[in-house]
């Protein structure tokens, strides 16, 4: 597939399933927009690996929760490249406590990065596919939260199906576009993500004795799912969110 000269942004990409999409991306001719919050280490090794595969890569740091750096970001990819083809909306935070120990503060930082981010990053890269006339994709990221019930998961569980529904709407309002938005939702995947669920344990041994699939996701599984997306193959689904588990799902 020729890629050349295209453009592509997988927001939180610098780690776990965003760089094993940022890998792909690479691997078909894209260039590649890393956005990144904290760890600007990760980010410098993950480019230089990309780089080392001959991909040109351009590193942004901001906070997606943020609108002003939502804005800010993409003015820069405007700058530097004048296109975006693709939005990968991958990063996500979320405060993992029980429902009756949640605050105000933890539902909007959660809201904020994983929901909101969606609606002002698909706005922003919606202007920027259009500029073209070419159209583009998106692909978000979501997990079976949005619609099972997990210990500690209330908060980002309602980010993820926030995230779900504004899937659908920006698919139907940015069709005439020529614009594809999907998601694809996962199932427990042993990211670094994982270590900071309270229940890390529990999900892995639970997850990898009822997955009919004998095996629990990997990252490339999600990035291998999100390609698809990506791909012209898929150009007649729109809106919909795939679940990539092994068959655990259907089991709760």
């Amino acid at each position: 597939m020729n890629n050349q000269g295209k453009v592509a942004l997988v927001t939180g990409g610098t780690r776990g399933i965003g760089k094993a999409i940022a890998m792909q991306l690479a691997e078909q001719g894209y260039t590649i927009v890393l956005n990144y919050l904290r760890n600007r280490t990760a980010a410098k090794e993950t480019a230089a690996e990309l780089e080392a595969r001959g991909a040109r890569v351009h590193l942004i740091k901001a906070n997606v929760g943020d609108v002003t750096k939502i804005k800010a970001m993409f003015q820069e990819i405007d700058e530097v490249f004048g296109r975006l083809d693709i939005l990968v909306n991958n990063a996500a935070s979320g405060v993992l406590r029980p429902l009756m120990e949640l605050e105000e503060s933890h539902w909007d930082w959660t809201m904020e990065i994983n929901a909101k981010a969606l609606l002002f990053c698909g706005q922003e890269a919606a202007k920027l596919m259009m500029k073209t006339g070419e159209g583009g994709k998106i692909v978000s990221v979501s997990s079976l939260g949005s619609i099972r019930v997990f210990d500690n998961y209330t908060a980002v569980g309602v980010s993820k199906a926030a995230l779900e529904a504004l899937t659908r709407y920006l698919a139907v309002e940015l069709a005439k576009h020529k614009i594809v938005v999907n998601a694809v939702s996962g199932g427990v995947v042993d990211t670094e993500a994982l270590k900071h669920f309270p229940n890390r344990d529990e999900l892995l041994t639970e997850g990898a004795s009822r997955t009919p699939a004998g095996r629990m996701v990997e990252e490339e599984d999600m990035a291998n799912a999100v390609m698809f997306l990506l791909s012209d193959k898929a150009w007649m689904i729109r809106g919909q969110t795939l679940i990539v588990d092994g068959g655990f799902s259907l089991l709760v």
